[in-house]
């Protein structure tokens, strides 16, 4: 993967009072942005994550603002490590997005942007839930090695156009994203990445992943769509 990243000196650190608990998040916004993609991490996986740094880089390359954004604190991380139960609390991670959702629609330099959400792992289902909620907000959704059969009651309710990515040797995987992508009734895309694992670590699949979400977010959160 490649570790060097443009200049982050448009970032912005933002905190987000998102249903009781304080979020921690990255807004970096480029001049005429078309639009905004939200990351939604498994736990493990934050703000400060090369792989999703890598990506974000990405998709301002294309002209896209990014949220890198903390679903859960420091405190529920701490207890989330020990439990592991946190990460699979997609009720409440869902409910942070469109808290976070709501708060950039009222920020006067990206409420006019259209969202996308980019999830991992069990944020992957987090983001499916919150994007049936809002459908007139949020414009897109890329999975990244995602859980969105975690979302499963939500799937059928889902507006938003879909692309679930996964890695070809991350076969439990595969098969949750395949009964998911058949639950969806949307325009939707299943997408394998040949020899990637689940954390897309050999070279070049993480930049495929880049690739493919640049072009979904260009391609759905277009001013003119």
């Amino acid at each position: 993967m490649n570790e060097t990243f443009p200049s982050e000196e448009r970032d912005v650190s933002v905190s987000i009072l998102a249903k009781g608990a304080k979020l921690r998040g990255n807004l970096n916004v480029p001049a005429d942005a078309r639009g905004l993609v939200l990351f939604a991490h498994g736990t493990g996986s934050g703000r400060h994550s090369p792989r999703n740094r890598y990506v974000a880089s990405v998709l301002r390359e294309g002209g896209l603002a990014t949220l890198l954004l903390d679903l859960l604190t420091d405190e529920e991380e701490a207890v989330d490590l020990r439990t592991r139960q946190l990460r699979f609390d997609i009720e409440l991670l869902a409910e942070r997005l469109v808290a976070v959702t709501d708060w950039l629609r009222e920020r006067p330099d990206t409420g006019t942007l259209g969202i996308g959400y980019f999830g991992a792992s069990t944020g992957a289902g987090a983001a499916l839930v919150a994007a049936a909620r809002r459908p007139d907000a949020v414009g897109a959704v890329v999975s990244r090695g995602g859980r969105p059969d975690l979302a499963s009651a939500a799937l059928p309710a889902v507006s938003t156009p879909t692309l679930l990515i996964v890695g070809g040797h991350d076969l439990p995987v595969i098969e949750m994203n395949r009964e998911a992508l058949a639950q969806l009734r949307v325009e939707k895309e299943l997408v394998i990445v040949p020899g990637a694992t689940h954390l897309f670590e050999e070279p070049g699949t993480l930049e495929e992943v880049a690739r493919l979400a640049r072009h979904w977010f260009e391609r759905h959160l277009s001013p003119d769509r």
